[in-house]
């Protein structure tokens, strides 16, 4: 990944960060009515995992074609695999693991209360103390979400309560990666440095659904390989791209709130690619959380 600008009494909103940051929250919303779909066809870890290491060798490729070294300096390698564990590979199980016991609209909406915790440690480890509109715009973010919990009748009850640990770590511990990249800045092309996170993390991934699962590719319909082909280019090569293009752009406290838009172009997503209902409470969610990306851009 590239390195990040240098600290400022405030840090800077770059444009050009809004648009991938856009383009990320594009892409992993659409993401979560695609692996809800193909989850009927292709066991979850082997799901998981093996798109991501395709999307990580087809990433490898691209570097090299475009000239740029997959070499990674021996000091970057503790990093490089600690963001790799965070980012990816605790997300991917977690996540995973999370949708045993819960409906795939409540996990996208515990999954994305990760700017909660990105906002809190970016205080501590970045010094980015919290701006009064930053802190609106969380609010307005979580009302949103608040709004579709409301439409969907969320009921955090004693039979789901592992699926909500297990997707509130996978929150903490991707809002940890977030925060520690720009601490910690992996010194690497941004290109190069998503082919090394997202292989490094989905390998093991890959490797347990090869072991604990049984998959049947004669049984994946048509539709299903596009949307394998999807996971792997749209959401892991070009969403996972985008997303490290952002966080060397923006403030850690701006890209996470940013990427509160997901869990509401998921459930619009779902409701257009899998007729599931989206009434006023999405509608209502959908006007906080972009009021919410617009404030925390200013």
């Amino acid at each position: 990944m590239t390195e990040s600008a240098p600290k400022t009494a405030r840090a800077r909103v770059a444009p050009a960060g809004l648009g991938f940051l856009a383009i990320t929250s594009i892409g992993w919303g659409i993401a979560w009515p695609v692996t809800k779909y193909l989850l009927a066809e292709v066991p979850p870890l082997t799901l998981r995992g093996s798109t991501g290491v395709i999307g990580a060798i087809l990433l490898a490729a691209l570097a090299l074609a475009r000239g740029q070294s997959l070499k990674v300096a021996r000091e970057i390698w503790p990093r490089l695999l600690l963001v790799a564990l965070l980012n990816v590979t605790c997300w991917m199980v977690l996540m995973g693991l999370a949708l045993l016991w819960l409906p795939a609209s409540e996990a996208a909406l515990i999954a994305y209360t990760m700017p909660v915790w990105a906002s809190i440690l970016a205080w501590p480890i970045l010094g980015e103390r919290p701006t009064l509109l930053r802190s609106i715009a969380l609010l307005m973010a979580f009302a949103g979400l608040a709004a579709i919990m409301g439409g969907n009748g969320f009921a955090a009850s004693a039979a789901k309560l592992p699926g909500i640990i297990m997707a509130l770590c996978g929150a903490m511990g991707f809002a940890l990666g977030t925060v520690l990249t720009k601490r910690l800045p992996i010194r690497l092309r941004t290109i190069p440095g998503a082919a090394w996170q997202i292989g490094l993390g989905s390998f093991p991934v890959a490797a347990a659904g090869l072991l604990i699962e049984t998959t049947n590719l004669a049984a994946v319909t048509p539709l299903g390989w596009w949307l394998l082909f999807y996971s792997t280019v749209g959401q892991f090569c070009v969403a996972y791209l985008s997303w490290l293009a952002a966080l060397a752009r923006l403030p850690a406290s701006v890209a996470a709130i940013g990427t509160m838009a997901v869990p509401v172009i998921g459930i619009i997503a779902s409701a257009v690619g899998l007729h599931e209902p989206l009434g006023m409470g999405q509608i209502v969610a959908l006007v906080f959380t972009l009021a919410a990306v617009v404030l925390a851009a200013r």
